[in-house]
Formats: C-alpha cells, sequence, structure tokens
C-alpha cells in the first residue's frame, strides 16, 4: 500500500470509515477481491503550512547579528555610584521604587533592558539623572503639578 493513498473504499459490504483506514482490512479487502477504490488528494501528502517566505539563499547571507540594546556603562555606573553614596543596597532601593533586587542587579551590571519607567523610579528615588544629556548629574526637580 502507498502512503499517497489517503482514503480506500471497499466495495464489499458496508464499512466504517475507521475499517478504511485500517492497512489489514484493505489488505484482507484486495485478497478477497473486493473492490478497493484509491482516491488521491492534490497535496493531501504534505505538510506544507510552515514553509519558509525567505529565501533560504537569502537567508545563509544573512550577518546582522539581532539582539536588544542593553542599559549604557555610564547608565549603570551612575546608578551604582548614587546608591553607594545615599548609602543604599540594591535590596533597600528596589523596595524603595517598588522592583525586584534582580532588576536593580541587571542595571548596575549593565545586562537590563532599558525600560523608561524603571528608570524614572530609579532617578527619583537617587536624585540623579539617568537618562538623557548630563548622566549622573543631580537631577533638578520642577515645581509639583497641581
Amino acid at each position: 500500500m502507498s502512503e499517497d493513498w489517503d482514503t480506500v473504499v471497499i466495495r464489499k459490504k458496508p464499512t466504517r470509515a475507521s475499517d478504511a483506514k485500517k492497512a489489514s482490512n484493505v489488505n484482507a479487502a484486495i485478497r478477497s477481491g473486493a473492490g478497493v477504490e484509491t482516491n488521491e488528494r492534490f497535496n493531501g501528502s504534505g505538510n506544507r503550512q510552515h514553509q519558509s517566505t525567505k529565501d533560504t539563499a537569502k537567508l545563509d547571507r544573512e550577518t546582522e547579528e539581532l539582539k536588544h540594546a542593553t542599559v549604557s556603562v555610564t547608565v549603570s555606573k551612575a546608578l551604582m555610584q548614587a546608591r553607594q553614596a545615599k548609602g543604599m543596597s540594591q535590596k533597600e532601593l528596589a523596595t524603595k521604587v517598588n522592583e525586584k533586587p534582580q532588576i536593580v542587579n541587571e542595571y548596575e551590571s549593565g545586562k537590563a533592558i532599558p525600560n523608561n519607567q524603571v528608570l524614572g523610579k530609579l532617578e527619583r528615588a537617587l536624585g540623579v539623572k539617568l537618562r538623557g544629556k548630563n548622566i549622573g548629574a543631580p537631577l533638578v526637580q520642577g515645581p509639583k503639578k497641581k
């Protein structure tokens, strides 16, 4: 029996659809001389839902290494120096800004993906600029909004 056969109809007696799928039932019908009909579906033998949309040669020539931008060294050093100047541990700073201590550790080691909300919390907690120009300069706060 070929693997390309998708449906088999046995014409000797009324059968269930599950009987026609079993190779032993099909072989028994052939041996007994019953009429066996096979229908091949167009593109029925392949699983073509996961085809590559890009040309494989183009993918092979691709040399760009994709990775996320991490916190710069100047930001991580400014963060570490400001935290030490305040006499805080990483855990204390993390609880003050409502983040996990692991987040502060990642920012200080330069492994974190920059998030403006977290950087803003750290700036306000330490009083030091960590974004834009003059990284490490004291943070000048304007009047509070009403």
